[in-house]
């Protein structure tokens, strides 16, 4: 209880004007339904998909750079200076880090599409400056985090993670071009253990410190449980970078195992958290939440079991498919149906001068309903459309997500139409 007050103390002196955020998170909820379509057009080839340009890297990119990013920056941005207490100076840098990234993606997304190499460096190129300039406003926010140092130390490594996911993925695209790199595999593999599990999953890890809490309205997780957790996730990540790297099959199977470890660290946290919390009744979006938990271990473990090949021929694929779409996509989806409200609530309540406004004046619910059904049915039909290498069963599963991707970008909208009103400011 003590923490959520704290978070919320004074939050509506640092809020950043409602456009700032929001453009991330309304570009996130295109990008996702954007990313079903796409999936649906390369459902031939996503099954057992490894690797190369064409649609269903440009799905796969819909969904990191496009929905999971441009959802982590609008968080970051707003909710690290509400967390650390310290508002942001200037928002200029911020308007320029959506005009790189976002655009960005777009271009080199198009280029993975249209398999245009000179496209793809490009675009790859502007949307990691955006990164970039977005990693040093991290930085210079969560150097003042000194009353929040688990979360601060989940930040650092996030942030270290970036540099080298944009490092990487500036490298792979030029490749596509050049050929200047010896093994592209590992470095793609790398690539996607670093924003997967490093850049997305550490900022993931270290956010639930603070929101899980908030939202159950329960105390702050023990502090030496949770550092032996970030030290556990944190030694993965870089094991698993370098393994993959190296090629080295032991090397990986350590990481996976240290990860398991640090997943279940993690996860006795949040079952801490949610059992002390005063707040018993979390509604649908702990459901996703819950769902994205139980999605971290089984990623892993279907990781081991590639590793090991006993996962089927498709199981890198389905390794994959579970980290980006299961796990950190569930989760994202799970969280934002309360992050949307709570600052839309803030806004609101601040341009009136009053109580900020029910959930229910905001946006409907059905939608919400209506995705959270067609989400889980997707990840579900396309994980089993991958084991059984059906590209007609993954199509009926990208289908099923898309509507439930519209009727996600339906709920966003109406929290954006609302905030957007003249009465709002």
């Amino acid at each position: 209880m003590a923490l959520a007050a704290g978070f919320l103390g004074g939050a509506k002196s640092r809020l950043l004007p409602a456009s700032i955020p929001f453009r991330f998170f309304a570009a996130a909820a295109v990008f996702h339904v954007l990313m079903w379509v796409v999936l649906f057009a390369g459902a031939d080839d996503a099954t057992g998909f490894r690797g190369g340009l064409g649609p269903v890297l440009a799905s796969v990119h819909f969904l990191t750079l496009g929905v999971l990013t441009a959802t982590a920056i609008g968080s970051a941005v707003q909710l690290l200076p509400v967390a650390t207490r310290r508002a942001i100076v200037s928002v200029w840098p911020i308007r320029l880090v959506f005009w790189l990234s976002v655009p960005g993606a777009i271009v080199l997304i198009a280029g993975m599409w249209l398999r245009n190499t000179a496209l793809t460096a490009f675009g790859g190129s502007a949307a990691g400056a955006g990164l970039l300039l977005f990693a040093v406003l991290l930085a210079d926010n969560l150097r003042r985090a000194g009353s929040m140092p688990v979360v601060a130390a989940y930040g650092w490594s996030a942030l270290a993670s970036l540099v080298g996911v944009v490092v990487l993925g500036v490298a792979l695209g030029f490749n596509y071009a050049y050929g200047m790199l010896g093994n592209h595999g590992a470095v793609a593999l790398a690539h996607t253990i670093l924003g997967g599990f490093g850049f997305m999953g550490l900022l993931a890890l270290g956010f639930s410190h603070v929101l899980v809490p908030m939202f159950a309205l329960s105390g702050t997780p023990d502090k030496r449980v949770s550092y032996a957790g970030f030290v556990l996730a944190v030694v993965a990540v870089a094991l698993g970078t370098g393994g993959a790297l190296a090629g080295n099959a032991p090397i990986l199977v350590a990481a996976l195992l240290l990860g398991l470890a640090a997943s279940g660290v993690h996860l006795l946290l949040m079952h801490r958290s949610l059992k002390s919390g005063m707040r018993k009744r979390l509604g649908l979006s702990f459901v996703l939440v819950r769902v994205a938990w139980a999605m971290l271990p089984l990623t892993l473990l279907i990781g081991l079991a590639t590793v090991y090949d006993v996962a089927g021929p498709n199981g890198a694929t389905l390794f994959g498919f579970l980290l980006i779409a299961g796990w950190l996509l569930t989760f994202l989806l799970g969280i934002l149906q309360r992050i949307l409200p709570f600052l839309a609530s803030m806004h609101t309540a601040k341009a009136k001068a009053g109580m900020p406004p029910l959930l229910s004046e905001l946006a409907a619910e059905a939608p919400l309903k209506v995705h959270a059904a067609c989400h889980l049915a997707a990840l579900a039909i396309v994980s089993a459309a991958i084991v059984l290498d059906n590209p007609g069963l993954l199509r009926l599963g990208a289908a099923i997500g898309f509507i439930g991707a519209l009727a996600f970008a339906l709920f966003t909208a109406q929290i954006v139409w609302r905030i957007a009103q003249p009465a709002n400011g």
